[in-house]
């Protein structure tokens, strides 16, 4: 049988490729990894939100294609739902799905003014307000689940579809040097260390494109 398709972007730019790539390696699917070139037009539009839809990432499963972050999520669980990508208590299950709608949804303005890019590194970032408003209210969720499951991961002591939704928040934080507290820096410390996160960054570092409207000297 022929093994699914994820088809991703750029692993330097692309947060959203990031989500889905992490949530089929969280739900134990064996799929081959394809990747857009980073000259095709729609992917470029998606790295540089400029796109009203995002088609990237992309699974497809025999005659099934999903394209949307949370639709993946929420087959992949229906295939795999002993992988823990949703939490089993009820209450937390609509408390994950309702963070990580938000952060699909929202946090505009943290997008557009700390684009994701692994390889770059900016000290002294200047953090407009729009954007503080958006990282305020990230560390506000971060602290509240924390503080309700324990951690280290949101929802307890596996990962789950919220943290694949704000992995790529985590990388951005460590990009522009945001400061953050104990609790939120440790929270981002176990991200990072996620076996799946660590094969995904040697891989962004290692990637030969850039995309120069991402890599503006701040």
């Amino acid at each position: 049988m022929e093994k699914p398709k994820l088809m991703i972007a750029s692993k330097n730019y692309g947060s959203w490729s990031l989500r889905g790539w992490l949530l089929c390696k969280m739900a134990g699917l064996d799929f081959e990894e394809h990747v857009a070139p980073s000259d095709d037009p729609s992917t470029r539009a998606e790295l540089l939100l400029l796109s009203p839809s995002f088609l990237v990432p992309s699974l497809t499963n025999g005659s099934v294609k999903v394209w949307d972050t949370l639709a993946i999520a929420e087959y992949l669980n229906e295939l795999f739902p002993d992988a823990g990508l949703l939490p089993q208590d009820a209450a937390a299950r609509a408390l994950c799905r309702s963070i990580s709608g938000e952060m699909h949804s929202g946090f505009m303005n943290l997008r557009s003014a700390l684009p994701m890019n692994i390889k770059g590194h900016y000290p002294g970032f200047k953090v407009f307000a729009g954007a503080q408003a958006d990282i305020d209210r990230i560390v506000t969720i971060w602290r509240d689940c924390l503080a309700a499951s324990g951690g280290p991961y949101l929802f307890g002591a596996k990962p789950c579809l919220a943290d694949a939704m704000y992995a790529p928040v985590c990388t951005r934080f460590l990009t522009y040097c945001v400061k953050l507290d104990p609790v939120c820096a440790a929270y981002c410390g176990a991200i990072m260390e996620m076996p799946y996160m660590r094969e995904w960054i040697e891989a962004a570092l290692n990637e030969p494109d850039d995309v120069s409207e991402l890599d503006v000297e701040f």
